[in-house]
């Protein structure tokens, strides 16, 4: 596996935490953060015809595997410190970030094209830029001051939120954990605190004749780092009803700014457990939410939270073939929902992809439900 990691697709999953633990550990062991001025940040194209395909200049370790994984991905070398490093596509906003550009016509561009306007435009800058090696690629070029990017060890995270739960929550039990190189997730159940945390919603369930759905009820949080730039570290609060988690809110974040450290993130997981029972509680409430027309409400949600069309499409025609747009609560179109993601999962969507658009589904748990409620269909 180690050999492979290199690879822009490489993903892998853990089934222990301390296989996952380990993992991370040996990953903030071998990668390299290192400070550069903007303004010698040197891009070139990387393909077959550039000299640099040739490995000329590059630094040690990197392998003809890495650089020709790279020109099939984003194709580009960036000079740090005097040597050069594909650069994994990981980094490609954070890269522009630096050079102060953006735009969808950029990727279109030829890559020399690109490189000489990326280079343009980094030269003009006299700060810093912290920028990050792993697996033999450039991942990431944050900004180098402290204030802007502050750098949160993922196998610390892990370890804080670890000691957490067993202060708080003992009996709790790793499930699953997943990293690539733009996203790192992990999943705990918190078996053992059933009754003190879903006890009031099960016997709403129950007693609406949903004593099966209330038997299955299990909850679980996750935790979400990423160092590459996309996202905070963030811990959620889900609950397992089935097969698939549901995302209920309850939220924590530490963004990797303003000289945050692990501390602050210490400290916001007591905020979050604190949340758990609100959070549960906004669920409850959906259940008492009765709505006329609840397939048009569902579909004005889906274009409201900008939803993958296919994926939303799909969901909402399932929906309506049960219900038949009869009433329903709000309840029944949240777990509606979640076939969005299933959807996406079964198309073999990205991870971070599916992560974002679960975020935007729990937002529906504090909507206004009647302002989506109308008589008049609309088309998604």
């Amino acid at each position: 596996m180690q050999q492979q990691r290199f690879q822009d697709c490489f993903s892998t999953t853990f089934s222990t935490y301390p296989s996952m633990l380990n993992y991370h550990e040996m990953q903030s062991q071998t990668s390299l953060w290192t400070r550069c001025p903007v303004k010698e940040l040197y891009v070139e194209p990387l393909d077959l015809a550039s000299l640099l395909a040739a490995e000329d200049g590059f630094a040690p370790g990197i392998s003809k595997e890495a650089l020709y994984d790279t020109m099939e991905n984003l194709g580009l070398a960036i000079r740090v410190n005097g040597a050069y490093y594909p650069v994994r596509e990981t980094a490609y906003r954070s890269l522009l970030g630096r050079a102060k550009i953006g735009g969808t016509a950029l990727p279109k561009l030829e890559k020399q094209k690109l490189a000489d306007v990326l280079n343009n435009c980094l030269r003009l800058f006299k700060q810093d830029a912290l920028v990050l090696v792993r697996d033999e690629k450039v991942s990431a070029v944050h900004s180098g001051d402290d204030a802007d990017y502050s750098v949160l060890p993922i196998d610390e995270l892990l370890n804080v939120l670890q000691t957490k739960l067993d202060e708080r929550f003992p009996g709790n039990v790793f499930k699953e954990g997943y990293s690539d190189h733009s996203v790192t997730s992990a999943m705990w159940e918190l078996p053992d605190q059933k009754k003190e945390l879903l006890g009031t919603y099960s016997k709403m369930l129950s007693a609406m004749g949903r004593a099966a759905d209330a038997e299955k009820l299990i909850r679980r949080i996750r935790f979400t780092p990423a160092d590459t730039g996309i996202a905070s570290a963030k811990v959620s609060a889900f609950l397992l009803a089935g097969i698939s988690p549901i995302h209920i809110g309850g939220c924590v974040a530490v963004d990797h700014r303003n000289h945050s450290r692990v501390e602050k993130f210490e400290k916001l997981l007591d905020s979050l457990f604190a949340q758990f029972g609100d959070s549960v509680k906004r669920l409850q409430g959906l259940l008492q939410i009765w709505l006329s027309y609840p397939v048009n409400a569902m579909t004005r949600i889906c274009k409201k939270l900008c939803l993958p069309k296919k994926a939303a499409t799909e969901a909402i025609k399932m929906f309506e073939d049960s219900t038949g747009n009869g009433p329903a609560t709000a309840h029944d179109v949240f777990m509606a929902l979640q076939e969005v993601l299933f959807n996406l999962k079964t198309a073999k969507a990205p991870q971070s992809k599916i992560l974002l658009v679960e975020e935007n589904i729990a937002k529906t748990l504090s909507m206004d439900w009647e302002e989506y409620d109308l008589a008049k269909a609309v088309d998604y």
